[in-house]
C-alpha cells in the first residue's frame, strides 16, 4: 500500500515500512553573505534517480542490515538514538536498500537522515513532519533544498534559515518553536515533462564536506551584495518565469548565469568554477553543441545540463562522454525533474480475526 507524503492526525499501526527519498540537485545560494540581514536561500530541482530507500520493521533489537559503507551505518546508528530519545517506542530494524554517493552533491546526507526518520516515526505511529524530524537530525541548516525536495519535488527556492521568531511560555517547547530555524518555501514550480537533465558525476572524487567545507567556507571573503542581487536578479526574472511558461531559453540562460557568477566565487576554495576539471570539460562540451543550463551541484564533483529535450539529452550525453573519455571515472547520464517527492510504502499491522495474507 503506498501512503501519502501527507501527514495525518492519527497513523495507521504498521507491521513495516519503506521510504523512497529522491535525489537533488543545489543549484546555488541566493545570498550566503546576508547583505540584507537574511542568510543563504538557495533554489534547487528534485530529481528522478539517485534515490536513497530504506524499509523499517519492528525487531527484537535495534539492527542496520543492507550494504550500508561504514559512515552510512554510523550516521544510521547515531539517528536511531536521536529518534529514540526523542520519541521512545520499540526497537527497529533498517534495511539499507539503495544509497546515493555521498559527497557527490545529490543531497544523499538528507536523503538518508529523512528517510530513516520518517521510517522511524510512522513505523511508531507518530505524527512527525519532515521539518521536525530534519531539526532534531540536524539537517537543513543552511538549505532547505533537501527537506522541501523531500515533501513536494519540483523546483523549489527557499528563504534561508532567518532568525528564529520570539517565543516563551507554552510555545516555546512547540513543534512550531522548534522549527523556526528551517528555511521556508517560497517558490515551487513543477519540471516540465520534456526537459532532460544530462548528469555528469566524477566518481574519483567528492565534494567538501565536514571541517573541509567549515574551513573552505570561512576562508572565502564576503559574498557582495551587487553578486547577491545579480543572483536574485536571474532567478526571478529568467529561471522561475521561464520554468512557469516553458521558456526553456530563458530557463538556460538564467541557470547558466547564476551558475557561472557562483562557481567563480567559490572557485578559491574548490580549485575552479567547478571542482572537476573532467565534469567542466564535459559540460563545456554540451554547451558548445546546443543551448543548456550548465551548473555544479553544491560542492560537485556532479554538473548538470538542463536540455530542452529527449533528442537532446542523447545529443549532450554523446558529447560528453567524448570529451571526458580521457577521464577515469566518468559517469554520464540522463534523468529529469521529479515532481512529487517522497514515496512510502507500508504494510499495515492485521487485526485480530482477519486474514492478513
Amino acid at each position: 500500500m503506498r501512503m501519502s507524503s501527507e501527514r495525518t492526525s492519527a497513523l495507521p499501526a504498521l507491521s513495516a515500512i519503506t521510504v523512497e527519498a529522491p535525489g537533488r540537485l543545489h543549484m546555488g545560494f541566493l545570498d550566503p553573505g546576508a547583505s540584507l540581514g537574511r542568510a543563504f536561500g538557495s533554489v534547487g530541482v528534485v530529481i528522478e534517480g539517485c534515490c536513497t530507500r530504506v524499509t523499517a520493521r519492528h525487531a527484537d533489537d535495534r539492527l542496520i542490515e543492507g550494504e550500508p559503507t561504514p559512515a552510512q551505518r554510523e550516521r544510521i546508528e547515531r539517528y536511531l538514538a536521536q529518534l529514540h530519545d526523542a520519541y521512545g517506542g520499540p526497537p527497529v530494524s533498517i534495511a539499507v536498500e539503495q544509497a546515493a554517493r555521498a559527497h557527490c552533491g545529490i543531497g544523499s546526507g538528507t536523503q538518508l537522515a529523512l528517510a530513516v526518520a520518517t521510517a522511524y516515526a510512522r513505523l511508531a505511529g507518530i505524527d512527525a513532519t519532515s521539518a521536525e524530524l530534519a531539526q532534531r537530525l540536524g539537517r537543513g541548516v543552511r538549505s532547505g533544498i533537501g527537506v522541501l525536495g523531500f515533501d513536494h519535488g519540483g523546483l523549489i527556492v527557499d528563504g534561508g534559515p532567518g532568525r528564529p521568531a520570539s517565543r516563551s511560555g507554552a510555545d516555546a517547547g512547540s513543534s512550531a518553536s522548534r522549527t523556526a530555524m528551517l528555511p521556508p518555501l517560497l517558490a515551487r514550480q513543477p519540471f516540465p515533462d520534456d526537459w532532460r537533465i544530462v548528469l555528469i558525476d566524477d566518481t574519483t572524487r567528492e565534494g567538501l564536506h565536514g571541517e573541509d567545507e567549515r574551513r573552505g567556507l570561512a576562508a572565502l571573503p564576503p559574498f557582495p551584495q551587487t553578486l547577491a542581487a545579480h543572483v536574485c536578479h536571474q532567478l526571478l526574472m529568467r529561471v522561475l518565469p521561464g520554468m512557469a511558461q516553458g521558456d526553456f531559453d530563458s530557463f538556460a540562460a538564467g541557470v547558466s548565469a547564476i551558475q557561472q557568477s557562483i562557481g567563480e566565487y567559490f572557485a578559491p576554495v574548490q580549485g575552479g568554477v567547478y571542482s572537476s576539471p573532467a565534469v567542466a570539460a564535459a559540460l563545456r562540451a554540451i554547451g558548445a553543441n546546443q543551448t543548456a543550463g550548465i551548473g555544479q551541484s553544491s560542492w560537485g564533483p556532479t554538473g548538470f545540463a538542463f536540455v530542452q529535450s529527449a533528442q537532446r539529452a542523447d545529443e549532450a550525453l554523446a558529447a560528453a562522454r567524448a570529451a571526458a573519455r580521457a577521464f577515469p571515472g566518468i559517469v554520464c547520464s540522463v534523468t529529469r525533474g521529479r515532481n512529487h517527492g517522497a514515496r512510502f510504502y507500508a504494510v499495515q499491522q492485521p487485526h485480530f480475526g482477519v486474514d492478513a495474507r
